[in-house]
């Protein structure tokens, strides 16, 4: 059987736009005399849709649309995703359903059965999920139909499971030939290893074909890899699709060979940056933009945030802006301007000082008497802020805030000045390894400036100021934020680990008390495990305290 996978990238929401890419896709598949064609789970709507599915005439499209690609297809079989609709029936409404389309009609329809309800997934809040699923007849083969999740809980892979069934293997019992999955799978550092491990596995046990589909792009915080995959029946690659790019496979099955040679694992920095690239990228487009502004402090994070901008939009399309204080160092200065040259932006330097010592005066009588402190810090983020909303508002252009990880989980950053912005596209990236991705850049020549890379981290908002008079250092901070956020481990068995303990105790009282910054930050690109945003729920008003 000859099969294409149609590695595309969807809107959500753009039901025609979508239809449109996948008949193009289809059309390609019976130019080249294929017999079956995969597109990505949820293709018609887009992934993930979330509340959209409240919507019942957008529910009702998604199935006008269904019909129309069936009538446009003939000899050669359509596997599409859609959302299904059996309100007649007791349960959820909606079903997150496959379609296999052929001859101008639906020839055949099955049902996820795994539903994922863990960090960024909350499908058992739409759909209903599969009380069964057997294969489909087809050319004499018998498919075994599935969607993302359904394949994630082999017992023989996965150590802790989160669901009883393993609805592959139930298909090979019922008979299935090839194990065919479609899926929007989001990406996080490491994740492409898990998944090729994973399907390697389940191909070698089922002695069975995998032919899986995976859907690519950017689509709010979530970014999806592509990197489809077929297996043949003794666990060989058969095919690889491109990473972080839309791609069209064509595999012969049976097939004996594998091109094992050929594939490439690249460095995580590499993966990285591919990944903020196309998140940043989409995020933009999908909303309407086609130009980016961001403030250039000549520090590291700016600087790697200009150097996605440009990978992603275009030099013409970024523009940074330098925002010096009385604070601001002439090092800092020149080294936001030769990025800049570097990267062939437009740069602009808009001094805060005059609107700074304005605001001085004006709230001088309140504060008679009174130190300065971070109140007049804040203050001058916050007029760097005004600035650069103002010039996203007036030429239309997405401002792009640049904090990192480490900063956002501890706080040390300020709202509504240095946290403005529509995307924060450093959020999920520790500061560690925000150098070592800046490194990367730098590999072959210098674009980002030495001393942005080198020099002690500081806000310049005071004389002097370093990120480590109020912080630790950050390879300690970054550790102690994997423990406690991403492994979720308690002060005692933090502290068992041999960090010191004021310092693990300072990291935890900030993360904790800083929930409500967090809450008004921009959507970042979700790139770790876990991130801060909608996989992470903690309440604001709380007063559960560790130790």
């Amino acid at each position: 059987m000859k099969i294409a996978l149609a590695q595309i990238n969807t809107i959500v929401g753009d039901l025609t736009g979508n239809e449109a890419k996948i008949l193009a896709a289809y059309d390609r598949a019976v130019a080249a005399k294929c017999d079956l064609v995969l597109s990505p789970e949820l293709a018609i709507t887009g992934y993930p849709p979330r509340d959209l599915l409240q919507k019942k005439h957008f529910v009702a499209q998604n199935l006008e649309v269904l019909q129309r690609m069936a009538a446009k297809t003939g000899a050669t079989g359509l596997v599409v995703g859609f959302v299904g609709d059996h309100r007649a029936e007791p349960g959820r409404d909606l079903t997150n359903s496959v379609a296999l389309l052929r001859h101008g009609k639906i020839a055949a329809i099955r049902h996820k059965t795994l539903l994922p309800t863990y960090d960024v997934f909350d499908e058992d809040r739409y759909f209903e999920p599969a009380a069964e699923n057997t294969p489909v007849d087809f050319d004499g083969h018998k498919l075994g139909l599935t969607i993302c999740e359904d394949v994630w809980n082999d017992e023989d892979f996965w150590p802790d499971r989160l669901y009883r069934r393993n609805p592959p293997m139930d298909l090979v019992a019922a008979g299935a030939d090839i194990l065919l999955n479609i899926s929007a799978s989001p990406w996080h550092l490491g994740k492409e290893t898990t998944r090729f491990e994973m399907l390697r596995s389940l191909a070698l046990k089922s002695k069975r074909p995998v032919v899986y589909c995976n859907l690519v792009g950017g689509n709010d915080e979530l970014i999806f890899d592509g990197g489809s995959l077929v297996f043949n029946a003794a666990g060989e690659l058969v095919a690889q699709g491109k990473s972080f790019e839309e791609d069209f496979l064509i595999v012969d099955l049976p097939a004996a060979t594998s091109p094992a040679s050929g594939i490439r694992h690249p460095a995580s920095e590499e993966t990285l940056y591919y990944a903020l690239v196309l998140g940043l990228r989409d995020y933009l487009h999908k909303c309407g933009f086609k130009s980016a502004v961001l403030g250039l402090s000549g520090g590291i994070d700016s600087a790697l945030v200009a150097v996605l901008a440009v990978a992603a939009l275009g030099k013409e399309n970024v523009r940074g802006i330098s925002l010096p204080s009385e604070f601001s160092s002439q090092g800092s200065l020149d080294d936001a301007r030769i990025l800049a040259e570097n990267l062939g932006i437009r740069y602009d330097v808009i001094a805060i000082q005059p609107p700074f010592a304005a605001v001085r005066g004006q709230l001088g009588e309140v504060f008679a008497g009174l130190k300065e402190d971070t109140t007049e810090e804040n203050i001058q983020a916050r007029l760097r802020g005004v600035t650069l909303m103002a010039l996203s508002n007036k030429f239309g252009s997405l401002l792009l805030t640049t904090g990192n990880k480490s900063e956002l989980a501890v706080g040390y950053c300020t709202l509504y000045g240095d946290m403005c912005g529509g995307l924060a596209v450093l959020s999920d990236v520790p500061k560690t390894m925000v150098y070592r991705l800046s490194r990367w850049i730098n590999r072959e020549r210098e674009i980002i400036p030495a001393a942005s890379i080198t020099k002690p981290p500081s806000a310049e908002l005071r004389p002097d100021q370093k990120d480590q008079d109020s912080l630790p250092e950050y390879d300690v901070l970054d550790a102690i934020l994997e423990e406690y956020v991403v492994r979720h481990r308690s002060l005692a068995e933090i502290l068992k680990l041999g960090f010191d303990e004021a310092a693990v105790r300072k990291v935890i009282r900030l993360i904790d008390g800083n929930e409500y910054k967090r809450r008004q930050a921009a959507p970042g690109l979700k790139v770790t495990t876990k991130a801060f945003g909608v996989g992470r729920r903690m309440p604001i008003a709380q007063r559960f305290r560790e130790g």
